[in-house]
């Protein structure tokens, strides 16, 4: 892909964002785009928002799991960029007119006291810059068409990073952790919808310690010259299936001694 094809990309993602009617697969679009083409599409997407008057909050990460990871052939994980637009409060309920289709998941959340970036960040190196963690409800949405309706053929993680790692939303829950205050591979979520449960897992799921999956993070983001900042939220990959969120959609994740988060689609 040219640069030129990078911004077109990046504008029908936005437009699509903006108007709600998805756009086709960029992979059918460019079959020959790759991981540096999908991260530039979404850089892109990064400047024009700036450049729009949004804040960058943190970052997510995801892919984490194997059976994500399996689904999509992919052996390593995504990343993606959470604006302030995106932060919701814990039990609110989203506008119906905000999200194409939206779906949650359920994370463990970092939130930072010092900044933290190089190729040879450590986990030791993050512990140290934490300066809290707390349950959280990622938010998804997809821009991109999920099935080419001629092929049948479905997106792949390279659409999927171009759309921003298909992120929408955040909603942190209420409490608040000392990062050692707890075994973080043995926090889990019961994730229902509607009084219904539909997701269970453990951190464990997540890189087998979701310490490990901020320290490939900040990893990642040296090679790009860019780094984690004092303050920024961290969403460190999803242990559960992604739930689909219709309208009229309540979720609960109960994370137990951990804590709760809760939104609701109208």
């Amino acid at each position: 892909m040219t640069p030129e094809d990078h911004a077109r990309a990046a504008a029908d993602l936005l437009a699509a964002e903006k108007t709600r009617d998805q756009i086709g697969l960029l992979t059918k679009r460019h079959p020959d785009m790759g991981m540096d083409d999908a991260y530039q599409v979404q850089n892109a997407i990064y400047r024009a928002k700036l450049d729009a008057g949004r804040k960058v909050i943190g970052w997510k990460i995801g892919l984490t799991s194997k059976a994500m990871q399996y689904a999509l052939n992919i052996d390593i994980p995504d990343s993606g960029i959470l604006f302030d637009d995106m932060l919701f409060e814990n039990g609110s309920t989203v506008p119906a007119d905000r999200f194409i289709q939206p779906r949650i998941e359920a994370e463990i959340a970092f939130v930072m006291k010092d900044a933290i970036g190089g190729t040879d960040v450590t986990r030791e190196d993050v512990v140290a810059a934490t300066d809290y963690v707390a349950p959280s409800i990622e938010i998804l949405d997809t821009r991109i068409q999920r099935l080419d309706p001629e092929t049948g053929k479905t997106r792949t993680v390279f659409d999927t990073i171009s759309d921003n790692a298909a992120n929408a939303g955040i909603v942190l829950g209420t409490e608040r952790h000392a990062i050692d205050a707890f075994d973080l591979r043995w926090v889990g979520a019961i994730t229902s919808r509607n009084d219904e449960v539909e997701e269970t897992g453990l951190g464990a799921g997540v890189l087998n310690d979701p310490v490990e999956s901020v320290v490939w993070l900040a990893r990642r983001m040296a090679q790009y010259g860019q780094s984690i900042e004092p303050g920024q939220i961290i969403l460190s990959g999803s242990f559960i299936r992604p739930v689909e969120c219709p309208s009229g959609t309540g979720i609960h994740a109960d994370f137990g001694l951990f804590g709760s988060v809760d939104i609701h689609f109208a």
